[in-house]
């Protein structure tokens, strides 16, 4: 398979990648290109939200060859001596590991915190003892809160509007402090609404796409929180990749600052359920006449959300190689 164009500055060299959270969705989809991009890869789970098989998935992908490039570790980023021995000879941290959902903060708010908060705070401490040359986390578009205003720039936020929100919050904040105060080289990905294989459909936290895919092959009837008529900035997955290793190997000028990784495209939720229908029936799925069952808005849950990328276009030249179509279509299809 040929290597996209913008992979030539990380494959030019071998190098030692940590991805924190390697077994979840994000996680294991970053282990499976840096070792098809032959780098040397250590993966962190605790496997808390992740899953083995989506290792197994990995290994079957990449082959046996770039396998023998993963060294995985069971622990938790909450663990600060797991953290300093994960990052001991690694250049690059791809830090992935979090408890998300909004819904599960609202009624988990300390776990969200612990995790979120202080186990981010201890891979960037960690980072610094170790001399990574970069920390690149994952942050969200949930800190953009009550903040009317659309699209979304990077400077300007709101109130957050649930503990995920603010524990997302929190860690930029330390990633910025840090970087001023001790020259922490970390750069922060706030991601709107990423959609792939290896979403978990199962729980009552699990993610839109993967639910309604499950749903409607069960013959369900998929569940819309609202009137449909909520928006999102769905970015398919193959786009954070490229934004987390192109973030990864960016200049000094990205430490401390944080970044929109998105299309920059809005959906309804309800133009979202047509268009996973008709790509359910495109492979043979009898869906064609399931229609949503609509519920009350859920708290926390912000209205509408559209991205501005140009700044990560700028600083780090992203850009979005897969349509949501493109995505959606790869989602079902995986």
């Amino acid at each position: 398979m040929a290597l996209p164009r913008w992979s030539e500055p990380i494959t030019a060299t071998r190098r030692s990648w940590l991805v924190t959270g390697a077994a979840g969705f994000i996680g294991s989809h970053l282990v499976s290109q840096l070792l098809r991009f032959d780098q040397d890869v250590v993966g962190l789970d605790n496997f808390a939200t992740g899953y083995r098989r989506n290792l197994d998935l990995v290994r079957f992908e990449v082959g046996d060859e770039h396998w023998e490039r993963f060294a995985f570790v069971e622990g938790d980023v909450r663990e600060f001596d797991t953290c300093i021995e994960t990052m001991r000879g690694v250049d690059f941290v791809l830090h992935q590991a979090a408890l998300g959902s909004v819904p599960r903060s609202m009624v988990r708010p300390l776990d969200t915190h612990t995790v979120n908060v202080d186990g981010t705070l201890n891979v960037f401490l960690a980072a610094l003892e170790t001399g990574v040359r970069k920390v690149v986390y994952a942050s969200s578009s949930s800190v953009y809160g009550d903040d009317p205003e659309l699209p979304k720039v990077e400077e300007r936020t709101g109130r957050p509007l649930s503990p995920y929100a603010a524990s997302k919050q929190i860690s930029e904040l330390y990633a910025n402090t840090l970087s001023r105060t001790h020259g922490l080289p970390a750069v922060g990905l706030r991601y709107f609404n990423v959609v792939g294989t290896r979403q978990d459909p199962e729980g009552p936290y699990a993610a839109v796409v993967p639910r309604w895919l499950d749903a409607m092959r069960s013959g369900d009837r998929p569940v819309i929180y609202g009137d449909g008529e909520t928006s999102r900035d769905f970015c398919p997955i193959a786009n954070v990749i490229q934004a987390n290793l192109l973030a990864a190997i960016a200049g000094d000028h990205t430490n401390g600052t944080v970044f929109n990784v998105a299309l920059g495209e809005t959906t309804t939720l309800n133009q979202l359920f047509v268009s996973l229908r008709e790509s359910l029936v495109e492979i043979g799925v009898e869906c064609a006449d399931i229609e949503p069952v609509y519920e009350d808005f859920r708290p926390g849950d912000i209205r509408h959300s559209l991205a501005d990328i140009s700044k990560a276009e700028r600083d780090f030249g992203y850009e979005p190689p897969v349509s949501l179509a493109e995505g959606l279509r790869a989602t079902v299809q995986g």
